[in-house]
């Protein structure tokens, strides 16, 4: 079947198959008047002037078309909620000294650990709903509240069941190594074993994840017990991601380069050598500013990285502690205030660039033939509006594939 979108006043979009970096991150194409024709799924034209003629028709009624977004990071699988941690951090506590207290992920593995598979793809699906009213087509999720093989295998087995059944498509990231779990803290390396020996085959046996991430931080894996870890995941097809320098700079963006990571998350205090080392290895910055404004931390030298060559991709983060965020929109307006990225640069950031951090660029994060047919009307006249307005839901309609969806 056709489908036609028409009447977009502006139709702003990346191009491309994979990730843009320095001066052409910023390079979009923007049309005016402009049509997007779809047909089983796919998209087989885009243009401007008179529409064809098609099955079906999707007014857009002259406002701002941009592909879908990415969120190219999220913890979406976890039990319960920590709003009893919100008190602890207006007295000061540090993230670090309610996870050393027995909250953060700790308490957050818990309670994973308590539900059941069909408690969590309920509460996951609910997220995702609210994800899509926001304009997300494709996301990232991540094990890594269940640190057991049974339940790091029960999450990812979820994400798996999701990506079945909704509508959003959903790539799976093993996350066995978020932390070392309470029973093993007198002894890490049985731990890591655990993660790389037992946990590892199980994932590629099954065929439930994409790719592995470690948590190299202070207080939570060393930068060579990360690279133990990642090495581990290769030899088991999972390409490594790293949580690195979020909160202490211990090499874990330097590794990121090393090792060949599609992309490095957070990179909060992230320095000059580890911009240096991602940039000659290729690695996309996967940047959270939802994460440090929710943390009243400072936000990544984006704009250093820009500039030195290294593809930059924003997400939300939402997990249950440190951002419970499922607003992408959000983060496109603190990519502008905070991390001074222009309106052009942001939108690659959250589509094409996102696409990229999760392998789906062939697919997804641009409007053109033989891509899927997943885009956003905006109730804005331009690229710029939806980056000056913020407290407010800016999407009209969402189309997935073709089809309407929200």
């Amino acid at each position: 079947m056709k489908t036609i979108v028409t009447n977009i006043g502006m139709l702003a979009t990346p191009k491309g198959s994979g990730p843009k970096k320095g001066p052409e991150q910023g390079k979009i194409e923007i049309l005016k008047d402009a049509w997007v024709l779809m047909e089983d799924g796919l998209v087989s034209q885009v243009g401007t002037g008179p529409a064809p003629a098609a099955d079906q028709t999707i007014d857009a009624q002259g406002h701002l078309v941009t592909p879908g977004l990415v969120d190219a990071h999220t913890h979406l699988i976890f039990g319960g909620w920590r709003q009893n941690e919100l008190g602890m951090k207006l007295h000061g506590k540090t993230y670090l000294e309610i996870q050393n207290a027995g909250g953060g992920i700790q308490s957050t593995t818990n309670a994973t650990r308590q539900a059941t598979e069909e408690e969590l793809t309920q509460k996951a699906a609910q997220a995702l709903d609210e994800m899509m009213g926001f304009g997300v087509t494709t996301m990232e999720a991540k094990s890594g509240y269940g640190l057991a093989t049974e339940h790091e295998l029960k999450a990812l087995q979820v994400i798996k069941n999701l990506n079945d059944r909704h509508a959003m498509d959903i790539v799976a990231t093993f996350m066995g190594a978020h932390l070392v779990p309470a029973e093993y803290k007198a002894n890490r390396a049985e731990y890591i074993r655990l993660v790389c020996e037992e946990m590892m085959p199980k994932v590629k046996e099954q065929g439930i994840a994409k790719y592995c991430d470690v948590f190299c931080e202070a207080d939570t894996f060393t930068m060579e017990e990360s690279r133990q870890v990642l090495e581990a995941g290769l030899k088991y097809g999972l390409t490594p991601k790293i949580h690195a320098d979020e909160i202490e700079a211990i090499g874990g963006s330097q590794l990121a380069g090393e090792i060949g990571a599609i992309s490095a998350e957070h990179l909060i205090v992230c320095p000059p050598e580890g911009i240096a080392s991602m940039a000659k290895g290729g690695t996309i910055a996967c940047l959270l500013p939802a994460t440090s404004f929710y943390l009243g931390a400072v936000f990544a030298p984006a704009r250093d990285m820009v500039n030195a060559g290294v593809p930059v991709a924003m997400a939300t983060d939402f997990n249950p502690g440190s951002c419970p965020c499922l607003n992408l929109q959000f983060v496109i307006n603190l990519g502008c205030l905070k991390y001074k990225l222009t309106p052009e640069e942001v939108l690659t950031a959250v589509t094409l660039n996102a696409a990229s951090a999760i392998g789906m660029a062939d697919k997804v994060g641009s409007l053109e033939p033989g891509k899927q047919g997943d885009l956003v009307i905006w109730d804005a006249p331009d690229l710029d509006y939806i980056c000056y307005r913020m407290g407010s839901n800016l999407v009209r309609s969402v189309v997935k594939k073709g089809a309407v969806v929200r």
